[in-house]
C-alpha cells in the first residue's frame, strides 16, 4: 500500500493491520492499581503485542514491583515482557545481578535507559561504581546474556543534552553498543518523527526506529510530562481538548481520534511497528490498533 492509497482511504478501512505493536505499562503501588494493570494486559493480549514493557521508576524506585509485574506476565499470558533497567543509583555489580535475575525467570528483552534521579529535577549523576550511560549500560548487558535490548530516542532532543548532533552522537553510541532498536519519547506531530528519522539515518544510525504514541488520558497530565521531557503540545491541540476536563467520556473520543490519525499518518510515510505508552489503561490503545486494523486473531479489518 503506498502513501497516496492510505492517505486517500475513507477513515481507515483499507488498512490490512500489517503493524507489530507493543505496549507499555508501570509497576502499580496498590492491589487495586494491580488489578487495573492486569486487567489492561489481558485486553491487549488478544491483540498479540510483539512485547510489553514494564517501567523502572525514578532512581531505581520500582525494582521490586517490576520484577514481580514481568515476571507475572511471562508466567500467566506467555506474551515477551521487557523489563526497564536503569544506570541510577545502583553499582555495576547490582545492575548485573538485576539482569541475571531477569534472564533466569525468562526475560529476554531489556530497555535500558540511563534513567533520571530519585530527586525530581536533580541533575543525572552516575553512581561512583556503576554504569556511567546509557550506552555503557547495554554494552555490559550484552557481556552478561544475549538480550535483545530496547534504547530510547528523542525525536525533539533530551532535555540534557546540548544540542541535537550530541543527542543523535549519544544515540548511536547506543546502537554501537549493542542496542536492536529504539523507541522514541512521545510526540504529536508526525512530521516531528519523520525528521528525527531522516537525521539519524544521516547521522548512520541504521537501526529501527519505533515511534512511542502517547493517547491523552489527561490533558493536564500530557502537559506536566511533556515540560519535563521537552515534547512540543501542538496549539491544535490544545484547543481540541479545550473544555473536556469534565467530559472524560468525550475526551477519550477525542484522544484516540488524535493518536489513531497520527499513527494513520505514521504508517503512510512506512513506519510499521508502534509502542503504545499506556498509563495502565487499555481502551485507548486497543481503539486505535483496532483503526490501524490490528485485531485479536480471527478477526478482519
Amino acid at each position: 500500500m503506498n502513501a497516496d492509497i492510505a492517505l486517500g482511504s475513507p477513515l481507515y478501512a483499507s488498512l490490512p493491520g500489517d503493524i507489530g505493536v507493543s505496549f507499555e505499562f508501570f509497576p502499580p503501588k496498590t492491589e487495586k492499581m494491580a488489578e487495573t494493570l492486569w486487567s489492561s494486559v489481558e485486553t491487549l493480549a488478544p491483540l498479540r503485542p510483539d512485547f510489553v514493557s514494564v517501567t523502572y521508576g525514578a532512581g531505581g524506585s520500582t525494582r521490586e514491583r517490576t520484577h514481580a509485574a514481568v515476571e507475572r506476565i511471562i508466567r500467566e499470558t506467555g506474551i515477551p515482557a521487557a523489563a526497564h533497567l536503569t544506570c541510577v543509583d545502583a553499582a555495576r555489580d547490582e545492575i548485573d545481578g538485576i539482569a541475571r535475575a531477569y534472564w533466569d525467570i525468562g526475560v529476554r528483552h531489556i530497555v535500558a535507559l540511563r534513567g533520571d534521579m530519585a530527586e525530581p529535577g536533580a541533575a543525572y549523576a552516575p553512581h561512583p561504581d556503576g554504569y556511567a550511560n546509557a550506552a555503557d549500560l547495554v554494552a555490559g548487558l550484552k557481556k552478561i546474556a544475549p538480550f535483545e535490548i530496547s534504547v530510547g530516542a528523542y525525536p525533539e532532543k533530551h532535555p540534557d543534552s546540548a544540542d541535537e548532533a550530541a543527542d543523535l552522537d549519544n544515540l548511536k553510541r547506543k546502537i554501537d553498543a549493542g542496542a536492536t532498536r529504539a523507541i522514541t519519547q512521545f510526540f504529536f506531530e508526525p512530521d516531528c518523527f519523520f525528521r528525527f528519522r531522516d537525521k539519524a539515518a544521516a547521522a548512520g544510525i541504521d537501526a529501527e526506529i519505533v515511534p512511542g504514541i502517547m493517547p491523552v488520558m489527561s490533558f493536564a497530565s500530557v502537559q506536566r510530562m511533556s515540560g519535563l521531557c521537552g515534547t512540543a503540545i501542538p496549539h491544535w491541540m490544545e484547543t481540541l481538548f479545550d473544555g473536556l476536563d469534565d467530559r472524560p467520556a468525550a475526551r477519550q473520543l477525542v484522544s484516540a481520534t488524535v493518536a489513531a490519525e497520527l499513527c494513520r499518518r505514521l504508517y503512510a510515510g512506512d513506519v510499521r511497528n508502534f509502542h503504545f505508552y499506556t498509563l495502565n489503561r487499555a481502551e485507548l490503545s486497543y481503539a486505535i490498533c483496532h483503526l490501524l486494523g490490528r485485531r485479536p486473531a480471527g478477526e478482519t479489518a
